[in-house]
């Protein structure tokens, strides 16, 4: 197994990788993805052409303060990464984006890739977090404000990450990222359209980067949230006082109401048949 060190080394001697290195075999995705306007729910298919979709990993750190969510973190990441894996293979741009750690990776192409993008202005404001706004949508369906670690003996909230993890490979043609700016150029330089969102969490997050869901969805991205690539932030301790699991259940649930359709990893690893849209 590679060392962190070598890894890293064996990714700075990478020769510059173009977006065009990306697989050949680009198509169209067909995703089943789910709403609920007015509360019910509805699939569709939406067929998106793979060249033109991104894939934005948020966040997936190599450590967390609450050690019960790096426990779920580390179960996901396996699947996550062969879903990524798979979408690279078709086509689709893969973004990583574990916030605060680009110092890591300064010097790798992907990162210089993300930062040389030719510059852009967005046709609104990149914020540095999008908070809830109840003009847009209605106050999230669980407590995370009071303390959202479920751990059974909650530790300090402190950094204990410097980068992302380990079991998420970043292969040539990937971008290495934080900042919405940088993101919003290098899409509008190779006409991506279509963006996934998937990692942690799903509350938080996810929600608020200058990357995330409710940024994404006001630049004009089709947008959609990998359900099954994510997690919240929820203490079963606090309101509504269910199960972890039915508390991301019901953030997931509140993204398909107010902002932006969900899809399963699995339509994001195979083409379908017909045209995109």
């Amino acid at each position: 197994m590679l060392t962190r060190r070598s890894l890293l080394a064996t990714l700075a001697a990478a020769p510059f990788a173009t977006p065009q290195s990306r697989s050949k075999s680009s198509g169209v995705l067909h995703l089943r993805t789910r709403s609920r306007k007015g509360g019910v729910p509805s699939e569709k298919i939406a067929q998106w052409n793979s060249a033109e979709t991104a894939i934005i990993i948020c966040d997936m750190w190599n450590n967390h303060y609450c050690q019960s969510s790096a426990r779920r973190l580390n179960l996901m990441v396996p699947r996550m990464n062969s879903v990524i894996g798979d979408a690279r293979k078709l086509g689709v741009n893969i973004i990583h984006a574990p916030s605060g750690t680009m110092d890591k990776y300064a010097n790798l192409p992907q990162r210089k890739r993300m930062m040389e993008a030719k510059s852009f202005r967005p046709p609104v404001e990149i914020a540095k977090w999008c908070y809830l706004d109840l003009k847009d949508e209605a106050p999230l369906p669980v407590d995370d404000a009071t303390e959202p670690c479920d751990d059974t003996q909650v530790g300090a909230r402190v950094r204990v990450f410097d980068r992302q993890h380990e079991g998420l490979e970043i292969a040539a043609p990937d971008g290495i990222s934080d900042s919405g700016q940088e993101i919003y150029n290098y899409f509008e330089q190779e006409g991506v359209k279509n963006v996934v969102l998937m990692g942690v969490h799903t509350n938080m997050c996810v929600l608020g980067r200058p990357f995330g869901i409710r940024q994404m969805t006001r630049l004009g991205r089709n947008v959609a949230l990998a359900r099954d690539l994510t997690d919240a932030m929820y203490d079963p301790r606090q309101a509504p006082w269910v199960s972890h699991e039915r508390g991301t259940s019901l953030i997931i649930e509140h993204v398909e109401r107010y902002w932006c359709p969900t899809v399963v990893g699995e339509d994001l690893t195979r083409l379908g048949n017909g045209r995109a849209s």
